[in-house]
């Protein structure tokens, strides 16, 4: 056990209050005693890992808290959620000091604490994809729908208020249906709306990581939309309460160093982050690894991009219109200073430059953790097609929007030499359309003619 920063679970909330002061950051620790740090994380919302899952298993941030030296000891309490909506209503209600989410959920959560007097700041960003990668709308495997235009008047499950939404929202407005009149939305919890869709009671579900990749690699859905072909960025986000960040700048400064290095340490070593999220959230480790590899749908950075906050301004209409907030001040609301100031400013400065790392074809041999690139979906197909008893995972990118997908679950398209993979059914047809002799092939095909 860790000598001063210790994980701590409910029941150690229990402690004297005169000894502990709990989710509230309170001074009355500041000479001495027990403060205790609340944390809001979500498990399986793989994209927020840094700030959550994997930098819990790591201990980083308790490491943090213990070089802080003093006569204060630590705690942190790990508090985690399916959803973002649960974790403001802590943060607004003072018991949760630090917090992670999505984007949506992030404008819900500044207007939430404007609204009640309790704002809230967002200090760090974690897991982005700059095209929109990160949501996905899927159907059942025998499903007949082939595009977006199939759901009108069909029933399709989704989260109010989250990422999910928003790219379904949007989706169907690029496409000419009405989001409010052409489909019957089911407001539901991921886990329901998987659910739904396994049992028929829904048409389609518009889900965020890791939902729609577990279940396409689990046999029970596919692709019927790519959020990537939005070209909008999508991301998740470090939020925390303003009284606590300026109460309590050195244990926030303190959580960003640690979620900092538990993304070098995701960088540096990403299958065995896999494996650690894997086995703390019950994810098997290839959908972990398709969201979170090397040349994964996510990038992990806690840099606020500028890239970042302008989809994130894009996005208040998207919940105004929805009657979910009214005007959201982004930039009041993004606060960068204590990110910066726990990174130095040119590193700082160095992560806000960095790019995403390029796509690839990228297969995961069993009993190993170390990753094999191609330069062509081609030479990945050829390399299955002679090593198919020792692939744990194979990862292709599509051709037109660059999200990493399941080799064997990915439409593919033939086009003379040319072996072509696509998440959804709709970036398949649109490519063909525009090069003649293009087909669509079965994967077992594509393997035999790689071979």
């Amino acid at each position: 056990m860790r000598n001063k920063a210790i994980a701590t679970t409910a029941a150690t909330l229990l402690l004297p209050l005169a000894l502990t002061a709990c989710g509230t950051g309170s001074d009355t620790a500041a000479d001495g005693g027990t403060v205790t740090v609340t944390v809001g994380y979500q498990s399986k919302t793989i994209n927020t890992v840094t700030a959550g899952t994997l930098l819990r298993s790591l201990g980083y941030f308790e490491d943090e808290l213990n070089a802080l030296g003093g006569k204060t000891t630590y705690k942190v309490d790990w508090q985690d959620y399916a959803t973002g909506a649960p974790i403001t209503a802590q943060m607004t209600a003072g018991k949760i000091d630090i917090g992670s989410m999505g984007d949506f959920p992030l404008l819900l959560n500044a207007a939430r604490g404007k609204q009640l007097g309790k704002p809230t700041r967002l200090v760090a960003a974690t897991g982005y994809n700059l095209r929109g990668g990160l949501n996905t709308i899927v159907t059942a495997p025998d499903s007949k729908l082939g595009g977006l235009k199939d759901l009108k008047g069909k029933k399709v499950s989704t989260s109010v208020g989250s990422a999910a939404d928003g790219t379904l929202v949007r989706a169907l407005r690029d496409t000419g249906l009405d989001p409010d009149k052409d489909i019957e939305k089911l407001n539901q919890q991921p886990a329901v709306g998987a659910s739904a869709l396994s049992g028929g009671s829904t048409d389609a579900l518009s889900q965020f990581v890791a939902w729609p990749g577990l279940l396409t690699y689990q046999g029970k859905a596919k692709a019927l939309y790519d959020g990537a072909q939005l070209d909008l960025p999508t991301f998740h986000g470090v939020t925390a309460r303003e009284d606590f960040a300026k109460r309590r700048p050195a244990v926030l400064e303190a959580f960003l160093k640690a979620q900092a290095k538990a993304t070098d340490y995701l960088d540096e070593h990403p299958v065995e982050a896999a494996e650690k999220v894997a086995d703390a959230t019950g994810l098997p480790a290839e959908v972990v690894y398709l969201y979170n590899g090397a040349h994964g749908i996510a990038t992990f950075d806690p840099a606020l991009k500028p890239a970042l906050i302008a989809a994130l301004k894009k996005d208040v209409p998207i919940l105004k219109a929805a009657k979910l907030t009214g005007d959201v001040d982004v930039d009041a609301f993004v606060d960068d200073q204590y990110v910066r100031k726990a990174l130095g400013t040119a590193s700082y400065e160095k992560r806000l430059a960095a790019s995403p790392a390029p796509a690839a074809s990228e297969v995961w041999p069993k009993d190993t953790t170390k990753t094999l690139d191609f330069k062509t979906p081609a030479e990945l197909l050829t390399y299955v097609a002679g090593h198919k008893d020792a692939v744990r995972a194979a990862y292709v990118p599509d051709a037109t929007t660059g999200t990493q997908w399941f080799a064997d679950k990915a439409v593919w398209v033939a086009d003379g030499d040319q072996l072509l993979p696509f998440v959804a059914p709709a970036t398949a047809k649109a490519y063909i359309a525009g090069h003649d002799g293009a087909e669509v092939i079965t994967y077992a095909a594509a393997l035999e003619r790689a071979s």
